[in-house]
């Protein structure tokens, strides 16, 4: 488990970033006089910098961010609004790159499930959209798991033809079929002591499955032209992004493997169903492809917006793609609505019914009268508070003031819940 040691001065004035990132799994340790090895150190600014340990210094007021470079400490600025932004800037500084990244309730609650089951030496599988981090939620598993210096070996069940997969998985002698002129162990047995994934298991054909099944059931593998099995000792997570139980209704898989491999399921959700992870999973990116920028640049409230409000087909991969586009075309120190550039306009959700009866409205107001829509229903479930509202919509007061003052503008009141049309 990863840890930090924040000062007192951070702990009592950035009490959101300490608690985030305990909730993301870092272990918070007590203030000591002498750095201690394996932990980040969270000191605001102006206060002495431990030396040589690995320290954020962290401040109120501009936006800023400066990643580590050079053995020199990195530094993070900004205001209680932009939290959501700049508490995850701060997790991706401090955490690395192999670090998850969630902000929704539920996100968080998955991580910390995926924990408990790491604990647990079991199969797991993992179901969910194409693009939601299932990878990614392996390798967690498996680096909080007692197998974590052992080798994490992902093979994708889809991008090997049939011919190829059965020997890659289980291994094959010198000379057991044409072109195999030496022998090969396989990646059951070259994950030995370790973990190994099976990404897109449901498009295994049914005669390897039952060969699957039996190297769970037995724990040894039997190399082709081999008589005599091997003992291997290997952790599967086996992942999915087609419903695997419709799979053996459907008779494409088998009933028994899924259950050998369903010991513990887990489940990711599209993108667009976690809208709090969006401005998080974005500063990670945008310090992840950042590059040697003297300054990282700082998503704007109304890019954020943009972001929140796209539908995302392509869920995360979709978004480290817009994030890249925007840094291209961002030449300063900020990211704004324009540097956000989807492959497709969003698809229309939930039409509001002024929308049905202007039918000159554009797919750009459909979309405004959607957003205002699900803003006036959250304004109402939480008695108008504007804390609750932008805490439950997953963006930042201010974003939500802004988002207030467009309505006002295009002559929807949101506050009082009475929608009007949108002009032309």
């Amino acid at each position: 488990m990863r840890s930090i040691m924040p000062s007192a001065s951070v702990e009592r004035e950035h009490l959101t970033l300490v608690s985030s990132l305990r909730a993301q799994g870092f272990a918070v340790q007590p203030a000591a006089a002498r750095p201690q090895a394996g932990v980040s150190y969270l000191v605001a600014a102006g206060e002495p910098v431990p030396a040589p340990a690995r320290t954020l210094i962290v401040g109120r007021g501009r936006r800023e961010v400066l990643p580590f470079r050079d053995g020199q400490p990195a530094r993070i600025a900004y205001d209680h609004e932009d939290a959501a932004v700049g508490n995850a800037f701060a997790r991706a500084l401090v955490g690395g790159p192999e670090l998850p990244t969630a902000a929704d309730p539920e996100s968080l609650a998955l991580l910390a499930l995926a924990e408990r089951v790491a604990q647990a030496d079991i199969t797991v599988l993992i179901n969910g959209p194409t693009g939601t981090g299932k990878e990614v939620l392996a390798r967690t598993i498996h680096l909080q798991s007692e197998r974590r210096d052992g080798p994490f070996i992902a093979i994708n069940c889809a991008a090997l033809p049939e011919t190829m997969l059965e020997a890659m998985l289980f291994g094959h002698q010198k000379g057991s079929f044409t072109g195999a002129s030496s022998g090969g162990e396989g990646f059951f047995r070259a994950a030995d002591g370790g973990t190994l994934l099976l990404d897109e298991v449901a498009e295994m054909p049914l005669n390897l499955q039952a060969k699957l099944l039996r190297v769970l059931q037995e724990r040894e593998v039997v190399p082709i032209g081999a008589t005599m099995p091997q003992p291997v000792d290997v952790r599967v997570i086996a992942c999915a992004n087609r419903d695997l139980q419709e799979e053996v209704a459907a008779g494409r898989f088998r009933a028994d493997l899924y259950y050998r491999l369903s010991v513990f399921p887990l489940t990711t959700k599209a993108l667009a169903e976690r809208a709090q992870d969006i401005p998080a999973l974005a500063a990670t990116m945008i310090l992840r492809h950042a590059g040697n920028r003297p300054v990282v640049p700082w998503p704007s409230d109304e890019a954020i917006a943009t972001l929140v409000a796209h539908d995302w087909p392509g869920n995360v991969r979709e978004l480290e793609n817009v994030i890249q586009r925007a840094l291209l075309f961002c030449g300063g120190d900020t990211i704004e609505a324009a540097h956000i550039v989807f492959d497709r306009p969003s698809a229309p959700r939930a039409l509001a019914p002024a929308a049905t009866q202007n039918d000159d409205a554009t797919l750009g107001q459909v979309v405004q009268l959607s957003e205002f829509a699900a803003i006036r229903e959250t304004l109402a479930a939480c008695g108008g508070s504007r804390i609750e509202t932008a805490r439950r919509l997953g963006i930042s007061e201010r974003t939500l003031r802004y988002r207030l003052a467009k309505a006002r503008e295009q002559g929807d009141d949101l506050a009082s819940g009475t929608p009007r049309a949108i002009s032309a």
